[in-house]
């Protein structure tokens, strides 16, 4: 119910902006619907169910990396189902160098006023101010992304503590877990972004794939097992601080992330690794990131069975990105009919140039970022 209100309240708030530059005036979303009692403190945080069910509204869709107003409208027209906010696309990010970092909130309001598709934008991996300033202005989910510089070599955000939703990249089942566990209401790959390369995509969601796979073979000792290798990535902080001070002790009781100790972080991954086995997926949806570039790359993500696409340089930095934008949308949408990919895929021009992952040097590589 709740997250039904909060969707209404979204298309409201569009409509309203929409007849304010029209000059019409729309009666208030409280005047038309009679809202129930709402215990604000509970929903504070929000909830699993409310963040869960907006990433999965997305579902099937395309998600276009967008620069600005311009291009966000590009992006609507075509179809998208959603678009994401950053300063430059991966490819000119790479091109650029240096620090990345979150959108200027001018451009990202820009953009949240020129389309009625939800905006999200992105953070940088750990950056709990920078992902407080994008939920301060509004925006419908955070990326908290390999794409931009991370600024914590050690954890993540305690994603549970945000009312708006995130999305986090995932190159294998542990980490997926892990950003579950931390809160995350979607997961993507992590591909290698800004290279129209999807071969790294593929690689992700195979692994992912096959590890969900090897669960069905598991009893509950082994799986947890799993949970805890899973876990061991929290405790390198806490482990470098004690190598460095010539400690060698480490209890399950210890406190390794925000406040939750080792084995109550085990625990949680088991729960959801439990989840997991039985629904044969992700319990969260899981979309496809980082190199797809042609409406085939789209199709083939979605038949290794991704819930939907997320799409950035591959559309404007190719010779026309209007045309490839559509193109993408339909392929997405009609992915187990080879004769429609085709057809979409006629007289598009060129893609984007891309480059060849496998010549990139490691510090160049950005899926390699957080764990």
């Amino acid at each position: 119910m709740y997250y039904l209100m909060h969707s209404l309240n979204f298309l409201f708030n569009k409509m309203n902006g929409t007849a304010k530059k029209l000059n019409i005036e729309l009666p208030n979303f409280k005047q038309v619907i009679k809202l129930p009692p709402v215990d604000l403190e509970k929903l504070r945080y929000g909830t699993d169910l409310i963040k869960r069910g907006f990433a999965k509204m997305q579902k099937g869709g395309v998600i276009m990396d967008v620069t600005n107003a311009e291009q966000a409208a590009i992006a609507e027209e075509a179809g998208a189902v959603a678009v994401m906010a950053l300063h430059k696309v991966p490819a000119d990010i790479r091109e650029a160098g240096g620090v990345a970092r979150m959108a200027d909130p001018v451009k990202i309001q820009e953009i949240i006023e020129a389309v009625t598709i939800p905006v999200m934008a992105k953070c940088r991996i750990g950056h709990v101010a920078e992902a407080r300033a994008l939920e301060s202005l509004g925006v419908d989910m955070i990326d908290e992304s390999e794409v931009l510089t991370p600024a914590d070599v050690f954890f993540h955000i305690d994603k549970k503590k945000f009312v708006v939703p995130f999305v986090c990249g995932a190159r294998s089942l542990g980490e997926a877990c892990r950003r579950i566990f931390e809160g995350a209401a979607m997961i993507r790959t992590k591909g290698e972004a800004g290279t129209g390369n999807v071969v790294e995509a593929v690689k992700h969601i195979r692994l992912i794939n096959r590890a969900i796979k090897e669960l069905q073979n598991m009893d509950e000792p082994d799986i947890v097992n799993v949970a805890e290798k899973y876990a061991t990535a929290y405790r390198r902080l806490i482990d470098s601080i004690r190598e460095e001070q010539g400690i060698d002790r480490f209890s399950k009781d210890d406190i390794v992330f925000e406040e939750y100790s080792f084995i109550e972080i085990t625990d949680e991954i088991y729960k959801i690794l439990l989840e997991i086995r039985d629904m044969q997926r992700l319990p969260v949806v899981n979309f496809a990131a980082g190199g797809v570039a042609t409406p085939a790359d789209a199709a083939f993500m979605m038949q290794l069975g991704m819930d939907g696409v997320f799409v950035g340089s591959g559309i404007f930095k190719s010779s026309n990105p209007p045309e490839y934008a559509k193109a993408i949308v339909e392929a997405v949408q009609h992915y187990d009919d080879p004769s429609v990919v085709a057809e979409v895929s006629k007289g598009l021009g060129e893609a984007m140039k891309g480059l060849d992952v496998f010549k990139l040097e490691e510090s160049e590589r950005m899926e390699t970022r957080g764990v």
